[in-house]
C-alpha cells in the first residue's frame, strides 16, 4: 500500500523501503513538532495516539457521559431546595427559633 504524498515527507527517497515511505502519524508533539512514528495501516495516527484497535471512545461517545451534577434538573432541583431551606429557616426566626 502506497501512502498519498501529502502525508509522506517530501524528503525520503521513492526508492527508500517501505518502513521509511509508510504515512506518519498526523499527531503533534508537545513541543509542537509532528509526531514521527508511522500511522497504524487504514488510519492516520500511530498506535499511541489514537490508532491502536480499541482506543478512542465507544459507539454513541459514552465516555463522553458526564455523572448528572450538573444537568438542568439538577441544577434546578437544588436550586428549589436551596429556595425552600431559605424559607424555613425565616419562618423559625419568625418564630423565635
Amino acid at each position: 500500500m502506497t501512502a498519498p504524498a501529502s502525508i509522506v515527507s517530501p524528503s525520503i527517497p521513492p526508492w527508500a523501503p517501505p518502513r521509511f515511505r509508510s504515512p506518519r502519524c498526523g499527531a503533534r508533539t508537545r513541543a509542537g513538532r509532528p509526531c514521527r512514528a508511522p500511522a497504524v495501516a487504514g488510519k492516520r495516527r500511530c498506535r499511541l495516539h489514537g490508532g491502536a484497535p480499541g482506543s478512542g471512545a465507544r459507539p454513541g461517545n459514552a465516555n463522553a457521559l458526564k455523572h448528572g451534577f450538573y444537568t438542568k434538573a439538577a441544577i434546578a432541583e437544588r436550586r428549589r431546595l436551596r429556595a425552600l431551606l431559605k424559607a424555613l429557616r425565616a419562618q423559625l426566626e419568625a418564630v423565635g427559633g
